[in-house]
């Protein structure tokens, strides 16, 4: 169960610290980075000096009053795309500050190694007193004081501080699931483990770093659109100053307020004062999905994916293979099979030996066997079993049963290598049983597809991904599994440098890849790859060359992952199609009610019969102020995503948000200049 990370979008004092700071993003150093809200924050200033140029004495500017409202929308304006930034921060910052809340400075039980050995005395040391290299104890009920690897001994964590889910995990030494995370706690048994990270440096230091903002960064997309706008900004900087010798033309004295009125409608603010907003979110819902993205460009880039690559073990299937039919061998006797193969799984702890003596629904002691030695599977061997009396059971690979029945003298049936070689097609892992060197049969071993991953990979195709398996399998069970689970294309005895060849292969041709993995001997792969998923319970290495981490261990959240990028790509689109559509109606309210005192046939374009010059110029300005706030909620939950093909999308949002950003000002602007028209 996942604890409660959700914050309300405007949540009492997130909207407090937020509205503080949108006032301090005024100083001019933050918005030189937002061309468009910069050009606007000029506006205002322009304006202020106006409204002092009319107190002074001034006549042909217009009444002090109309250019003080003015002055005052405009700066709304600024204070209202600030707080669209502010609030997306503040929402980080509250997560950072929970997340410090479990880095408090906790007591590490410092050990040292002498050669190969542990000497037994513990000095009592603050966390931030270890560095890299150091070894540390944890026992039941430590909090574990930071980052490291366990190099001795196993033990149940809560990880619940740093995920949110309150199951506990299992870390031991050695493989690929020997990496604990500082402010983690020790429910039970006693590990030794060596610290991985400098102070400052741990997984949570860089989590807290990253929600708060602190080294994001803008996305080439980001930058690309940034670049756009100002392209925009231009332009009409260039419209808004050409304006003025056709007003000198036409004998239309037009005052400054309408000028930068004019000017600031028709600059795009809507998706200016919203794209960094748009940004954060982006790795707050991230964040959300319990996705820890080192970037927002990894985030972006999840979002143009063509190529996924999934392990098969723990990934598409459940992980453990699972015994699902005996194959008795030609004239044998079944029963005699099924006993032998139960007494070769006795001490068998694998989850596929358990399962062999589930399927039989025997239990083994029911046999009676007196004086049994257990002999254990070894890669050498390529087999296990039993011994008792002048018995001999062994139960392991084709080949290596082959060669011992072989070598014995005795022939092996060819039924049992037809057997073999179907549950081999079939995608199934076959094991020969035989006893004292003669045959009895198979048992076949089958990976069992997760429920609902057709489906998911159903999903991936019509968002445009392609899947692509890596197993270490043989290509015959390969193939059986890709075609049974849906994927697309797979890798067959995969090693590190087959996925690197496979990833750089995809990239050579201009697409974007993503890997999951947790294994050091995916670091490479997950360095290479666009987007790379780490998993939390992999290991350092792992960790650091991702440039994403899934809190979760699952092994399915690239899917989540990929719908969150389109939906960051998305959002990102659709409003500036909103924002640049809405100045259509921004344009036919003030252009006209510049010129229509001097040129009457403009009345003609006053298609929303706005009641004078000067309520047309208050309520396009009023709504171009009020918007921004009305969509803070769209950029910071995101556009909902469908995966229905590009072009359908495409036709989808011009439709509801360029038709839209048309038509609702022209009502807002409309509704504004009736209760403007009142107070006038």
């Amino acid at each position: 169960m996942k604890s409660n990370r959700k914050e309300g979008l405007f949540k009492k004092e997130l909207v407090l610290e937020a509205i503080k700071q949108s006032f301090i993003k005024l100083n001019p150093k933050y918005q030189f980075r937002n061309p468009v809200m910069f050009t606007v924050e000029i506006g205002t200033l322009v304006m202020a000096i106006v409204c002092a140029w009319i107190l002074a004495g001034e006549k042909s500017q217009g009444s002090f009053a109309y250019n003080l409202i003015i002055f005052m929308i405009l700066l709304v304006t600024l204070l209202f795309a600030n707080l669209a930034e502010a609030l997306a921060e503040a929402r980080g910052k509250a997560q950072a500050a929970s997340l410090r809340k479990t880095r408090e400075e906790t007591p590490a039980k410092k050990i040292q190694l002498v050669g190969d050995i542990f000497v037994n005395e513990v000095h009592i040391v603050p966390s931030s007193g270890l560095v890299k290299g150091d070894y540390f104890v944890c026992e039941t009920g430590d909090i574990i004081p930071t980052d490291g690897e366990i190099v001795e001994g196993i033990a149940t964590i809560d990880e619940s501080a740093i995920t949110g889910e309150s199951a506990p995990v299992i870390r031991e030494s050695g493989g690929d699931k020997s990496s604990v995370t500082g402010g983690t706690k020790v429910l039970s048994d006693k590990i030794k483990v060596k610290v991985t990270t400098s102070p400052g440096e741990s997984f949570l230091d860089k989590m807290i770093a990253l929600v708060e903002g602190a080294s994001r960064q803008k996305t080439p997309n980001e930058i690309a659109l940034t670049i756009l706008l100002a392209g925009f900004t231009l332009v009409f900087i260039i419209v808004c100053v050409t304006l003025q010798p056709f007003a000198s033309y036409a004998k239309t004295p037009i005052p400054i307020s309408a000028y930068i009125s004019l000017f600031v409608c028709l600059i795009p603010t809507t998706i200016g004062g919203l794209l960094s907003a748009i940004g954060i979110s982006g790795m707050d819902r991230a964040l959300r999905a319990n996705v820890i993205a080192k970037s927002g460009k990894a985030v972006e880039t999840a979002g143009d994916l063509d190529v996924l690559l999934l392990d098969k073990t723990g990934t598409i299937t459940i992980g453990n293979r699972k015994a699902t039919h005996f194959h008795t061998a030609k004239g044998g006797d079944e029963q005699h099979f099924i006993k032998c193969a139960v007494l070769s799984s006795m001490a068998d702890e694998t989850p596929e030996g358990k399962s062999i003596i589930e399927l039989a629904g025997v239990a083994p002691h029911t046999y009676g066997v007196d004086n049994p030695k257990f002999i254990k599977f070894t890669a050498e061997t390529r087999s296990s079993g039993i011994d008792f009396g002048t018995t001999k059971i062994r139960k392991g690979a084709y080949d290596a049963m082959r060669q011992m029945v072989e070598q014995a003298g005795n022939t092996f049936p060819s039924t049992t290598t037809d057997d073999v070689n179907k549950i081999s097609t079939n995608g199934g892992t076959p094991l020969v049983v035989i006893e004292n060197n003669v045959v009895l049969g198979v048992i076949e071993l089958q990976d069992i597809i997760k429920t609902g991953i057709l489906e998911r990979f159903e999903r991936l195709r019509k968002m445009g991904v392609k899947t692509v398996m890596v197993t270490g399998d043989n290509p015959l069970t390969a193939k059986y599994i890709a075609e049974k689970a849906g994927v697309d294309d797979y890798i067959a005895e995969a090693k590190p440098e087959d996925k690197m060849a496979y990833i750089r292969k995809e990239q050579a041709t201009g697409k974007l890849v993503a890997m999951m993995g947790d294994g050091t001997n995916d670091a490479p792969a997950l360095a290479q790859a666009d987007v790379g998923v780490a998993m939390n319970s992999g290991t350092a290495a792992a960790k650091e060359a991702g440039n994403m981490v899934d809190l979760d261990n699952d092994p399915t959240k690239l899917i989540e992952i990929v719908e969150i990028g389109k939906q960051l790509l998305m959002t990102r689109g659709t409003l500036t199609t909103f924002s640049i559509a809405n100045d259509v109606a921004k344009y036919f309210a003030i252009v006209p009610a510049l010129f229509i005192a001097s040129i009457p046939a403009l009345q003609r374009i006053n298609i929303m019969n706005l009641h004078s010059p000067a309520s047309a110029i208050l309520s396009a300005i009023i709504f171009n102020a009020i918007i921004i706030p009305l969509l803070i909620p769209l950029a910071l939950k995101g556009v909902a995503y469908k995966p229905i093909g590009a072009s359908a999308l495409l036709r989808r949002n011009l439709l509801i948000y360029g038709a839209g950003g048309v038509l609702i000002p022209f009502i807002g602007i409309k509704l504004i200049d009736l209760l403007v028209a009142l107070w006038m």
